[in-house]
């Protein structure tokens, strides 16, 4: 799991429930099973009923994703593609043939533009083919990250639905007017759930899965844009300044990058 995520968690819940006590409140209070029941499962429910099945199945996996240390490596993918490339001008790009079992270990859309590449086929009809792939990829990680964003607009609503059940309980039980105040606070314990895992929960966790799927988006456009390059027989040093681009502003993607040149030239 991605420390990153750990801590996130520990400082959100460890600072709620620290000011929570600090201002005079029992832990006791914040723990409600009916009121998480509530919220958890009506969220749960709701997200059911709106999620098509397959995507529900893929639910542990994309949870899986989410909680990785994924880090762009696009620095390395430049080299990576500047060395086959060197390769390729000299012994021709049949001979890059023999690079395609490594680029499959390594990741199979690497692969499969490879040996297209190898095959003679056509620059454009790459293109196309890749494009297509990497829209797809995309559609289906967006697919995932909707059944979060959907999760994160129900709690809320659920939070509401535990708070009113609660209040009209509270109602129909008037005779001792003295315990009115704690039971009000018990109630809306479930709008605290709600909004809760809707802000520490789902949504972070939508928004973690958008930050991974554009940085695996551009990697595959990179990769794609290489593929082509080497096919059209672009120098070396061309298409290092070509990938660059992908790069961006990103100062540790930059030091990675002058990190494996170093290397190469080593």
């Amino acid at each position: 799991m991605a420390l990153s995520v750990i801590i996130g968690l520990l400082i959100s819940f460890v600072g709620i429930i620290l000011a929570f006590v600090l201002d005079g409140g029992n832990i006791g209070a914040l723990l409600e099973p009916t009121a998480a029941l509530i919220v958890l499962g009506g969220t749960i429910g709701a997200v059911i009923v709106s999620t098509p099945a397959g995507d529900l199945k893929r639910i542990g996996g994309i949870l899986g994703v989410a909680f990785k240390n994924k880090e762009s490596n696009l620095a390395n993918l430049i080299s990576y593609f500047k060395n086959l490339t060197i390769l390729s001008r000299k012994e021709g790009l049949l001979t890059l043939e023999k690079e395609v079992p490594n680029a499959e270990a390594m990741d199979p859309f690497i692969a499969k533009g490879l040996a297209m590449a190898v095959d003679g086929t056509e620059p454009q009809k790459v293109k196309e083919i890749m494009e297509n792939q990497i829209y797809l990829t995309y559609e289906r990680h967006k697919s995932g990250i909707t059944i979060f964003e959907a999760a994160g607009g129900f709690a809320p609503t659920m939070g509401i639905i535990g708070t009113v059940t609660g209040l009209v309980h509270i109602l129909g039980n008037l005779d001792d007017p003295k315990e009115l105040g704690p039971k009000i606070a018990v109630a809306f314990i479930a709008t605290l759930y709600g909004i809760g895992t809707a802000n520490l929960i789902w949504l972070p966790i939508a928004n973690r899965l958008k930050a991974l799927n554009k940085i695996e988006n551009l990697e595959k456009e990179l990769i794609m844009e290489a593929i082509i390059s080497i096919q059209e027989g672009t120098s070396p040093n061309l298409l290092e300044e070509k990938l660059s681009g992908f790069l961006g502003n990103n100062k540790d993607n930059k030091n990675s990058k002058e990190g494996e040149n170093e290397k190469v030239t080593k």
